[in-house]
């Protein structure tokens, strides 16, 4: 299948939902969805066959956000995303910014950490040991900390759209499904220390959590805005779309400027719900823990006073 803008071309018809939501897989994102749903579902019947229980709403969480990678890469989206602006910027948005958040939540690491087999032998490493050691190495807490986090996510925008890196990956599916696999990735790195529950070398403190998002997000609409206010088209790609599919290329690029900047507001919005509701799950369960250690003191000061009052009814006695 051709591409526009790079001397090839792809004829489709105009755009509907209808003909987006259409089945066009893409084997290799086909073949890691399925891998990943398949992965997951072994450590959740692992654990419930051994008797251990694991949450359904992470279940959930993170099965949708697995289908969301495969409903903007296994369907007729991915074909459009190849000659429309527009269309493109709905997969990138859905696979940087909605799909991490909902795999996060799914905890997927924990899952394997608890389901994967402890090492046979001691002193040996098992799947298990290898998985904390880089959930804990200095690669994992590099890629995590917010001065990589954060410029990685504001250059996958600018440094990516605005110079001919982004044609030249444009002009291959390989280069597409590379560009794709990065938005994922940058998106995973950016929002795990924020939202995520799995272990990792970085917990920051809610307040801090809530200052990364803050950090990044207004970047994201400005980008959109630079592009909803463009006089010209700004990116080769797109300069010259298929004339079966009735766009103008200067009008589907402010569409992809303003879902770029509508977007910026859902994963805000989400993360903080979730933080909310992770920090106050947090403050109970520390609640609870000084409960229990004040119930553990006052029970030692009632047995040290019982066996105060043991003493003196001994030494009255003699």
């Amino acid at each position: 299948m051709d591409h526009s803008g790079h001397g090839m071309t792809m004829d489709l018809p105009p755009f509907t939902l209808g003909r987006g939501l259409q089945w066009s897989a893409d084997p290799f994102f086909l073949v890691a969805c399925v891998l990943a749903l398949g992965l997951y579902a072994w450590g959740v019947v692992r654990l419930r066959r051994r008797g251990d229980s694991w949450s359904a709403a992470r279940t959930v969480s993170f099965f949708t956000g697995v289908l969301t990678v495969g409903l903007v890469m296994c369907t007729a989206l991915n074909d459009y995303g190849m000659v429309m602006f527009s269309v493109h910027m709905v997969q990138h948005m859905v696979i940087s910014m909605l799909s991490p958040i909902l795999v996060l939540l799914g905890a997927p690491m924990t899952l394997a950490l608890r389901a994967l087999p402890v090492a046979a032998t001691k002193g040996r490493k098992g799947p298990r040991e290898l998985l904390l050691m880089l959930l804990h190495s200095h690669y994992m807490r590099f890629i995590t900390h917010p001065l990589f986090t954060i410029p990685i996510f504001i250059a996958s925008l600018y440094a990516l759209y605005f110079t001919p890196l982004f044609d030249f990956l444009m002009g291959s599916r390989t280069g597409h499904i590379a560009m794709m696999v990065h938005f994922f990735a940058v998106g995973m790195v950016f929002f795990w220390p924020i939202i995520g529950v799995d272990p990792g070398p970085r917990r920051p403190g809610y307040l801090m959590r809530m200052l990364e998002l803050f950090a990044g997000m207004p970047f994201h609409a400005f980008f959109g805005i630079a592009l909803m206010m463009a006089s010209a088209p700004m990116v080769e790609t797109f300069k010259d779309p298929s004339a079966s599919l009735g766009i103008d290329a200067l009008s589907d690029q402010n569409a992809a400027g303003g879902i770029a900047w509508a977007f910026s507001e859902i994963p805000t919005v989400l993360v903080l719900i979730a933080l909310l509701f992770q920090w106050y799950g947090s403050e109970q369960r520390q609640a609870r823990r000084e409960d229990r250690a004040a119930d553990r003191d006052g029970d030692k000061e009632l047995q040290a006073y019982n066996a105060y009052l043991a003493s003196l009814n001994t030494q009255g006695g003699r």
